[in-house]
Order: structure tokens, then sequence, then C-alpha cells
């Protein structure tokens, strides 16, 4: 029953957001599409959200944002540089690297984050392991190749959703 009221009162603020309207009938109308949404939706709203409402976790997961946006800005510029500047070296190909998350959720997010960030990209998962396309390969080690390429992302990860 918590986790039913919980995701309606998600939804509800939900509506709220996209109204930006505290208007008595917007405000009805918003209650009922969010008991609709709760009863249709049933079993779609995942535990891994329902730990996202832990004041810390919550927190955690807000900072993520910008922090990944900060990791995808320097690569963005490391991207361009080494496009500008033919002496730089470039040393493709893909690398094989472990992860420790085991929710799965956190591990999706892992997955993307690695893709969004210029010069990788996450071409497959199997189990733990994370084959990832790499621009620049400067380590043939793969504990250097995971704390250059998953530990930034990672630490974090785990806190929010484990």
């Amino acid at each position: 029953m918590k986790k039913k009221i919980t995701q309606f009162i998600v939804y509800f603020i939900i509506w709220l957001l996209l109204t930006w309207s505290l208007n008595y009938q917007e405000v009805i109308v918003g209650l009922g599409v969010a008991l609709l949404a709760m009863i249709l939706t049933k079993d779609l709203f995942p535990d891994e959200l329902m730990k996202l409402l832990n004041p810390l976790r919550l927190l955690l997961a807000i900072i993520y944002i910008p922090y990944l946006i900060f990791y995808i800005i320097l690569a963005n510029f490391d991207v361009a540089y080494r496009v500008l500047n033919p002496n730089l070296p470039i040393n493709p190909g893909i690398v094989k690297v472990k992860t420790g998350l085991k929710n799965e959720l956190a591990r999706t997010i892992l997955a993307n984050s690695i893709t969004l960030t210029p010069g990788t990209l996450t071409v497959e998962v199997d189990g733990d392991d994370y084959y990832i396309h790499w621009i620049n390969i400067t380590s043939e080690d793969p504990k250097r190749q995971k704390q250059i390429i998953i530990d930034r992302f990672e630490w974090m990860l785990r806190r929010i959703f484990e």
C-alpha cells in the first residue's frame, strides 16, 4: 500500500510540475489523472525508484546530472582537440571492463553514461563485463582501463542505487 501511495504522490507531483498551476480545477483533474495512472501502471513503478525517495539518494541522483554533464563537456573538448590537431594520437579499440554494480538500473545508467561521454561507446554488456569502444586506448592494464572509464561514474551510482 505504501508503494501505491508513493506512486500516486509522484504522479501528482509530476502533474503539478507539468501544469505549473494550483488552480483548483487543474488540481482536481491532476488528482484524477494521478489516480488513473496509478491504477493503469500497477507494478510498473520499479522498486529502484522507491529507493530514490530516500532524501540522501535523491540528492545524490540530482548531483549526478551536473557531474555527468561535466565529464561529457571534458570529453567533448578532448575529442574536438583530437579532431582539430592531427598530431594527437588516436588508438581506437574495444576494451573489456568489469563493473561491481549489482543493481540493473544502476548498470543501465552506467552504460548510458559511458555512451553519452564522447570518445567512448558501450558496445555490449555481458553480465558484469562491459565492452567499450574507446577512441584512444591509453593503457593495456584492465584495472587502469576500468579506473579511467568506469570508476568516475560507478562510485556515485553505487551510493545512489545500492
